[in-house]
């Protein structure tokens, strides 16, 4: 059973900084299985956007334009761990975060989906606020 499990999220103010991570359990973050993992920002009103994936096996990544150059995915193998480290945080990155995977997809192709995702996590909630 893929299991997803998020956690890190909090309320910060804009300017600061937070590490979400994302237990995965069910398949492997190494170069035997071929899954990407997404992080997806859900925020009210808005249609669920995917700010930064990264492929299982080779570590290929992408960003949203809206988070490049604040946003960093990385990837623990020993833990089994997708992390997102966010700096410069703003307002407009209020939301619920939630990680999600498919197999067989790029990095890219992965952040493209919207919704129906094959596997998700509950989310973390996120709050950028003075």
């Amino acid at each position: 059973q893929l299991q997803l499990v998020e956690s890190g999220g909090g309320l910060v103010q804009p300017g600061g900084s937070l590490r979400l991570s994302c237990v995965v359990s069910g398949f492997t973050l190494d170069t035997l299985d071929d899954y990407a993992i997404a992080w997806i920002r859900q925020a009210p009103g808005k249609k669920d956007e995917g700010v930064s994936c990264i492929r299982s096996n080779d570590g290929g990544t992408y960003y949203a334009n809206s988070v490049k150059g604040r946003f960093t995915i990385s990837r623990d193998n020993a833990k089994n761990t997708v992390y997102l480290q966010m700096n410069s945080l703003k307002p407009e990155d209020t939301g619920v975060y939630f990680c999600a995977a498919e197999k067989s997809v790029s990095a890219t192709a992965m952040c493209a989906i919207v919704g129906g995702y094959q596997y998700r996590g509950q989310g973390t909630q996120v709050t950028v606020s003075s």
